[in-house]
C-alpha cells in the first residue's frame, strides 16, 4: 500500500510540474512530451522532455532549460528535496505517438507495427490528423500500435560522389 501512495503522490506532483512549467515551455515555441523524477541516492533526477515542430538545437533547449528552472526552482511542490534538472529533447528511437511528430518527421523513413500485427516500412508523406502516407500508400493512425524512425547513415564515398556532380 505505501508503494501505490507513494507513486501516486509522484504522479501528482509530476501534473503539478507539468501544468507549472507548460506556459514557460509554450512561450518558446515547444510542446511539453514528458516530465519523470527518478530517484538518485539522496536527491532526485527531474527529467523534462520538450519537442517543437522543428528538430530543436542546443541554443533552443538552453532557452527552454533556463525557463523550466525559473519555475521549478520556486515550485513549493519540490520542498527542500534537491533535484538535478534536465531538459531533453526526444531521442531518434521515441516512438511517434501524436499527428505533429509525423509532420515533423515527414521524408524520414519508419518502422511501423499496425494493431493487426503486420509492419509497414517506407518514407514519411503527407500527413493529418487521422493518416499518415507511407510510400505513397495511406495509413490510419489509430491503427499503429509503434512508429520508430529507421536511423539512416550516408556513407562518406556516396556523399563525396554527390558532391562532384554538382560541380
Amino acid at each position: 500500500m505505501a508503494t501505490d501512495s507513494a507513486k501516486l503522490n509522484n504522479q501528482e506532483l509530476i501534473a503539478e510540474i507539468s501544468a507549472a512549467i507548460t506556459p514557460a515551455i509554450t512561450a518558446a515555441d515547444c510542446y511539453l512530451e514528458e516530465v519523470t523524477i527518478t530517484p538518485a541516492g539522496k536527491s532526485r533526477i527531474l527529467t523534462v522532455i520538450v519537442d517543437s515542430d522543428s528538430h530543436l538545437n542546443l541554443d533552443q533547449v538552453t532557452v527552454v532549460s533556463r525557463a523550466v528552472s525559473e519555475v521549478v526552482e520556486a515550485l513549493p511542490a519540490l520542498g527542500d528535496h534537491p533535484f538535478t534538472l534536465e531538459v531533453t529533447s526526444p531521442g531518434v528511437d521515441r516512438p511517434l505517438t501524436q499527428p505533429r511528430h509525423w509532420r515533423k518527421n515527414k521524408g524520414r523513413l519508419i518502422n511501423i507495427v499496425l494493431t493487426d500485427g503486420s509492419t509497414v516500412k517506407g518514407r514519411i508523406g503527407e500527413s493529418t490528423e487521422s493518416s499518415v502516407l507511407i510510400d505513397g500508400k495511406g495509413v490510419e493512425l489509430a491503427q499503429v500500435k509503434r512508429a520508430t524512425i529507421e536511423v539512416e547513415f550516408k556513407s562518406l564515398t556516396a556523399g563525396a560522389s554527390a558532391e562532384g556532380d554538382d560541380e
